[in-house]
């Protein structure tokens, strides 16, 4: 067995990331079968439900900074979407090329966070004591 900790979060951050993953599914598959309707709609709770991890995650920087970039490529996910259902994803100014604004935000924070915070070993023993005092909250509460 390793030495290496564990890295854990909460089981109620868990859920909402899970049902996250079916709605992003649900208006990608919209998408995919032109449900115009419907996938514009799903725009709504997909991204409301990334932001409320966004905030859960808000004590553990390393978790906050990865919703964050998730939030801009849903953004960025939707404004593509809503460009090809409506004709308004070509051109130069055409959302297609307007989704890269997001894009490039949310990876220029992973890029911060990859180069600069993640191979720091002090960064990562605080992360990794926020997250143990979380759970042991989460725990405490049940």
């Amino acid at each position: 067995m390793s030495n290496e900790r564990i890295y854990s979060i909460p089981a109620r951050f868990r859920r909402v990331e899970n049902l996250h993953i079916l709605l992003w599914l649900i208006k990608d598959a919209c998408w995919a079968t032109s449900f115009k309707t419907l996938g514009v709609f799903m725009i709504i709770p997909t991204l409301t439900v990334a932001i409320v991890i966004t905030w859960q995650t808000r004590k553990m920087l390393a978790e906050l900074i990865h919703n964050l970039a998730v939030v801009f490529w849903i953004s960025a996910n939707c404004l593509w979407m809503i460009g090809e259902f409506f004709g308004w994803d070509e051109g130069k100014y055409g959302l297609r090329h307007m989704a890269l604004i997001p894009f490039g935000i949310g990876l220029a924070i992973l890029f911060y966070y990859y180069i600069f915070l993640a191979p720091n070993p002090r960064f990562n023993k605080k992360m990794q004591e926020k997250a143990d005092a979380l759970v042991k909250e989460e725990l405490s509460q049940n």
